[in-house]
């Protein structure tokens, strides 16, 4: 029992403002609650996918890359993904448990941080296949699979200004963003990195308002583009010519194509595939290719429409988002994970040049898989929802009224 006397009208006599610290469990409850629970099923589905498929491509990569002095066990990229799995799933949670707002700042500092790392790439970063991607500070990653969640939330908030304020040259701001990331990607070289990015901030300008006219321009102007990179830049040029004339990266792309469709519609059964030991890199960029030959042409079926779903799945929940920022985040990391996994399909059924691309949640990789893991918890955090709180449909026109955009 207290000793100080009561003082009537005193602060000391008044109850605390302060709400009380919600315990774990209870904000595990609300965040089970508020995610999308379908999407993340979806989500861990691909990764069970992506799991089998790893062991099944996993004794190709070994032995393939085994020598006289180190012998890989079979499954040695198997456990290995494995372990990347776990830790992206923790990333995956851990970014979903973040509220909108901290989230953006979060993504917005490791932007920041990706960005500067990419700047040290050039000079100090690991070469790799003839490509500088990797970076060595304590444990290897590449930044441009960190930037690229933190890219899309960036442009969701620098594009979200105009709803307060029509005047401020958003896009101008978010075209400087995107020449100085394609700077940076093509000097390593990652041309098919580049073609995602642009790809994003293009569908992301696009929702915001831009005018019919402008559209018309900009995509004038990236054809314009990228006929000039075809003569300019050698990496884009050989690859290009390489898929429609033969050599290296035809070859690997054409075998990727035979071995998809060498098991049928059924596969030949795990482990049982002879074609993916020719296969260069089949547990990461032909790994779609080992699931054709070893689950069959019906799993690769179900992994497409997977993908689809997810992408379906992001826009239905959408449709009732009132916040222009949530509408463009979602929208751009949806467009990452939809965007990679349809170029990767492309490579795989030969109707697009080699890229050198992991397929989203299915890949053997470390900063792949973590990046991705990343990009869903973001995901999932900017479509949270209060079950028990109505929400009006966005009103494109009432946002953007008096811009001048609205046609």
């Amino acid at each position: 029992m207290s000793s100080r006397p009561y003082i009537p009208g005193s602060a000391q006599n008044l109850p605390s403002l302060v709400p009380p610290r919600r315990s774990l469990r209870t904000e595990l409850r609300i965040w089970w609650r508020e995610i999308d629970r379908t999407l993340l099923f979806l989500v861990i589905l691909l990764m069970a996918l992506g799991s089998a498929a790893v062991a099944a491509a996993s004794p190709a990569s070994a032995r393939r890359l085994s020598s006289s002095a180190t012998q890989l066990p079979d499954l040695y990229f198997y456990w290995l993904h494995l372990r990347w799995q776990a830790l992206g799933l923790v990333a995956l949670i851990g970014a979903s448990l973040l509220p909108q707002e901290r989230a953006r700042r979060f993504a917005i500092l490791m932007g920041a941080a990706m960005i500067a790392a990419l700047l040290l790439v050039p000079f100090i970063g690991q070469e790799v296949n003839g490509a500088r991607r990797w970076l060595r500070l304590g444990i290897i990653f590449q930044p441009s699979e960190f930037l690229k969640p933190a890219f899309a939330i960036v442009l969701a908030w620098i594009l979200s200004w105009r709803a307060r304020d029509p005047n401020l040259p958003v896009i101008p701001i978010t075209g400087v963003i995107m020449g100085l990331v394609a700077a940076l990607l093509m000097a390593q070289p990652n041309f098919g990195d580049t073609i995602l990015f642009a790809g994003v901030w293009f569908l992301m300008v696009l929702l915001s308002g831009l005018p019919v006219q402008r559209i018309a321009a900009l995509g004038g102007a990236g054809v314009a583009l990228l006929t000039a990179t075809y003569f300019l830049y050698d990496n884009a040029r050989h690859r290009i010519d390489a898929f429609l004339g033969g050599g290296t990266a035809y070859d690997q792309v054409d075998l990727a194509s035979r071995t998809l469709v060498a098991g049928g519609w059924t596969g030949s059964g795990l482990w049982l595939g002879l074609r993916k030991l020719s296969l260069p890199e089949a547990h990461t960029d032909y790994i779609f290719s080992v699931i054709g030959e070893e689950f069959g042409l019906l799993v690769c079926m179900l992994v497409i429409l997977i993908y689809l779903a997810i992408v379906a799945r992001v826009f239905i929940r959408l449709v009732g988002e009132d916040n222009l920022f949530t509408v463009l985040a979602a929208a751009g990391l949806t467009a990452q994970i939809g965007g990679q996994a349809f170029i990767n399909i492309l490579v795989n059924l030969q109707l697009f040049p080699s890229k050198g691309m992991t397929l989203p949640l299915i890949s053997y990789g470390g900063s792949s898989t973590v990046a991705m893991c990343l990009t869903v918890g973001f995901l999932l955090a900017m479509t949270r929802r209060n079950p028990y709180l109505s929400r009006e449909k966005f009103d494109w026109r009432e946002a953007l009224a008096g811009t001048g955009d609205v046609r």
